[in-house]
């Protein structure tokens, strides 16, 4: 499956430092773990420290819009980097996603659904553990593969458990307490930069529990100085593991500047391997912002399109 990057005769170029990108992709592990986020709409209520058998605890922080309740059933966007979500005070950064303000829109103008939000926290250290795909794994050079995973994994792979912890344990734990519609066409899971690329992962694996992913800024191209082996390894798992495009929906984009830069090659061929695989604009979208970063303010500045995609009123 080498002839993917050989027919279109580009290599990827660059290097990411794994420090860096774990701060431009919000490791909040300084944030105190008692910041409650205040939306500008709507409220939070905290599941703290939540437990698991498979991954380390974390708190979790479920939006409910206006009015929830009355009688109502609502759809459920799972959110990866759940600290970056609600409250610009209270992140690392100073930047927020403000997904409550954009759902909120959106739903007084009756263009979507009803859903509230659950925003899972990330692990600080171990968020690229966590999210990198670890069925990517076994397509890597084995020089290549010891090295990632000694470097940017800590030694330690855990995707599949954090996958696990997502269907397992917490989207039960969900269903119980709030009035959720709890079927495939109802759960949806977005991220951006690694959360990207750990949707794309999710939707993948558990066709069955999630509909559709939002993949913002999805970050194809690994944490040291490779090019070509880590985004080659996603796009051989693609090839076999995408859902059916007949019953799921993905949204993916990308900036063009800082991090998002360098995407530009890799998504150029995930695009191409989503429309062999059947996605048409009926179900898929891919979409590119000339001008933005890889940062909360600007995915915070356009996440109203994948939202409306996913969560249309049909």
């Amino acid at each position: 499956m080498i002839d993917i990057v050989l027919r279109q005769g580009v290599a990827l170029l660059g290097a990411v430092c794994l420090l860096v990108a774990t701060q431009a992709h919000g490791d909040q592990s300084t944030v105190p773990a008692d910041s409650l986020p205040v939306p500008a709409t709507g409220r939070i209520e905290r599941l703290a420290a939540f437990p698991s058998q498979f991954v380390a605890a974390r708190n979790i922080d479920v939006w409910l819009p206006e009015g929830y309740g009355q009688g109502k059933r609502y759809d459920v966007l799972f959110m990866h980097d759940g600290q970056m979500l609600f409250d610009a005070r209270t992140t690392w950064n100073k930047q927020a996603w403000n997904i409550d303000a954009a759902l909120t829109n959106l739903r007084r103008s009756g263009a979507i659904r009803d859903v509230i939000v659950v925003g899972i926290w990330n692990n600080g250290p171990l968020r690229h553990a966590e999210y990198f795909p670890e069925k990517f794994l076994p397509y890597l050079p084995d020089a290549v593969r010891t090295r990632f995973v000694s470097q940017s994994l800590k030694g330690t792979p855990l995707a599949d458990r954090y996958l696990r912890f997502l269907v397992e344990e917490l989207k039960p734990a969900i269903d119980a307490r709030f009035a959720t519609l709890p079927g495939r066409d109802h759960t949806f899971v977005m991220g951006s930069s690694m959360g990207g690329l750990i949707s794309l992962y999710a939707i993948s694996e558990y066709p069955e529990t999630f509909g559709g992913a939002g993949c913002l800024s999805t970050h194809w191209i690994g944490g040291f100085d490779t090019n070509a082996s880590l985004p080659l390894a996603a796009f051989n798992y693609l090839q076999t593991h995408l859902p059916d495009p007949a019953t799921h929906r993905i949204y993916m984009d990308r900036g063009s500047r800082e991090l998002d830069a360098k995407y530009a090659t890799a998504q150029t061929f995930v695009d191409d391997i989503l429309r062999e695989r059947g996605y048409t604009d009926a179900n898929w979208m891919s979409r590119i912002f000339e001008g933005d970063g890889h940062n909360e303010a600007d995915w915070a500045a356009r996440v109203q399109i994948p939202l409306l995609f996913l969560l249309a009123r049909h």
